[in-house]
């Protein structure tokens, strides 16, 4: 019974490799019945409408009146579609009461630029020598970064505005840029993928001649390109949407960014009244930037996020 009943499952078809893996490779909505599909679908479809309403709103309301905005605040259609939210921010309506938005845009502009360039610069040349240059604290100095990444922002408000305002340098461009031009969080996305580079490619470079500096900046910057990008993208949204850093770097009305002077603007500092037209086409526009460019890197920003996790 024993050769028969072994005969008998040697002879049995089995389901072949490449038919599991097709089975195990299907999507989990593949695998239920029409009906149910096309309820996942629209439940997916409602959710990305109802995440989208109020972007949609925002969009809207930036066309409608005061009284309209007021009455009717939900509403997709503006009674009588107008401009001029729009051009008093650029100060084309001709009535003297424009808002300065031009000038936070600028701020905005100057700033994002200069330290999304530092933070690329400094946290590659930072996570390179913590990935391959053997000194004597390096753990301790990596500790001492991820030590950094776990202290809350809102509790080194406080020594910020001491150490600037020692220095001379509140209520200045230069206090609003150095500070941020190093970032730990940075400096830890460049080390991991850096670690994740043969280092093949640095002894073949090494043969030949070339120092550390040259290896760094012509061998392993380039291949870092993913990691790069990923980098450029939260330096720039994390240096545009910064509020509590200028906060504390700044006083006059000159060195205004979009986030605080539409803090400024919320809080009633530029005029009475609700203004929702006003507040929210400048809402708009201030995170227009942001989300270019994310949607135009967004392949390359989810290929960099995960260019680190699997290592040689």
């Amino acid at each position: 019974m024993t050769a028969i009943g072994t005969a008998v499952r040697d002879t049995a078809p089995r389901p072949s490799r490449r038919r599991a893996g097709q089975e195990r490779g299907r999507p989990v909505l593949g695998r239920f019945p029409l009906p149910w599909r096309l309820l996942g679908y629209a439940a997916v479809l409602c959710m990305g409408l109802l995440y989208l309403l109020p972007f949609v709103l925002q969009l809207v309301t930036g066309f409608k009146t005061d009284p309209d905005a007021a009455a009717h605040p939900l509403s997709l259609l503006p009674v009588a579609p107008t401009t001029a939210a729009y051009q008093r921010l650029f100060g084309l309506g001709g009535t003297g009461d424009g808002v300065p938005f031009l000038r936070w845009l600028g701020n905005s502009a100057l700033v994002a630029v200069l330290v999304t360039a530092g933070r690329v610069l400094f946290d590659s040349m930072a996570g390179y020598a913590l990935a391959r240059l053997r000194f004597r604290g390096r753990s301790v100095l990596f500790a001492l970064v991820l030590a950094v990444m776990a202290v809350p922002g809102v509790a080194l408000l406080i020594p910020k505005f001491l150490v600037l305002n020692t220095f001379g340098l509140f209520d200045t461009y230069t206090g609003m840029i150095v500070p941020l031009l190093v970032d730990a969080a940075g400096i830890f996305i460049m080390k991991q993928f850096f670690e994740s580079v043969p280092r093949e490619v640095e002894e073949a470079a090494r043969v030949d001649g070339a120092g550390v500096l040259r290896i760094f900046w012509s061998v392993v910057l380039p291949m870092a390109r993913p990691a790069l990008i990923t980098l450029t993208i939260l330096s720039f949204q994390g240096s545009w949407n910064e509020f509590t850093h200028f906060l504390v770097s700044t006083q006059s009305g000159r060195y205004e960014t979009l986030t605080t002077g539409l803090a400024r603007f919320v809080s009633g500092g530029l005029g009475g009244g609700t203004q929702y037209p006003l507040k929210l086409a400048a809402a708009l526009l201030s995170t227009l930037p942001v989300a270019v460019l994310f949607f135009c890197f967004q392949r390359r920003f989810v290929n960099g996020a995960n260019a680190g996790a699997v290592k040689e």
